[in-house]
């Protein structure tokens, strides 16, 4: 999981994909993280993206660095603990001013369940890595 947690970092921007009705969503993100050993993402509660996670939990993201590139698919599991929250929050301080924790707040954060991440390049066969 640091493979892909620090491909992921250092990248800086990646791209998750989710579904709305049938139709592919990609945007880019920038936050990612390790809790409690598990991979996490954030965005806000009311956004878009939350709606469709919560609708399709499955999703995927790819990032490029340098001549490599990550495609991690999986489930995202929301975890609605202001503990994971304030971690996320205390990894990105500069989010605070757009988000707040608790039950009461706009923060959301997942962490992947059963998820791949293949690394590959044209200079070397793909390294596949469980989460």
């Amino acid at each position: 999981m640091n493979r892909v947690y620090d491909f992921l970092k250092k990248a800086g921007t990646y791209y998750l994909a989710t579904d709305e009705n049938g139709q592919p969503r990609v945007r880019p993100f920038g936050t990612v993280h390790v809790f409690e050993d598990k991979l996490y993402i954030q965005t806000g509660k009311t956004k878009d993206v939350a709606k469709q996670i919560a609708a399709n939990p499955n999703v995927e993201i790819c990032a490029m660095l340098g001549d490599e590139w990550i495609r991690l698919c999986g489930t995202l599991v929301l975890d609605d603990r202001k503990e994971a929250q304030e971690s996320m929050l205390d990894a990105y301080p500069h989010l605070r001013n757009m988000y707040t924790t608790g039950p009461d707040g706009n923060t959301a954060v997942y962490y992947f369940k059963d998820g791949t991440a293949t690394i590959s390049s044209f200079s070397h066969e793909p390294e596949v890595i469980r989460l």
